[in-house]
């Protein structure tokens, strides 16, 4: 049979083993979330920068300045230009 100060051993080896076990789990988890929530960040930041190169690929067909504090603003092609819509 084996000593008290052998069980006593034992018995702290497999609570520390748990214990880290359940921290080691618990900082991978944390790392895959932030992994995660990186990734869809930048995805989200991809389909914005695509919106608005969109955006301004569709603005320059227009040809019209809608900046009244633009030079080159022209209010009668504005307005004409809304007429048309």
């Amino acid at each position: 049979m084996a000593s008290i100060n052998v069980k006593v051993a034992r018995w702290t080896a497999l609570a520390l083993g748990v214990t880290y076990g359940l921290v080691h789990r618990r900082s991978l988890v944390n790392a895959e979330a932030k992994k995660k929530a990186t990734a869809e960040y930048k995805h989200r930041e991809e389909l914005i920068n695509e919106a608005k190169l969109a955006y301004s690929a569709s603005k320059k067909h227009d040809d019209v300045i809608t900046d009244p504090d633009d030079p080159n603003f022209d209010l009668e092609k504005l307005i004409n230009h809304f007429e048309k819509k």
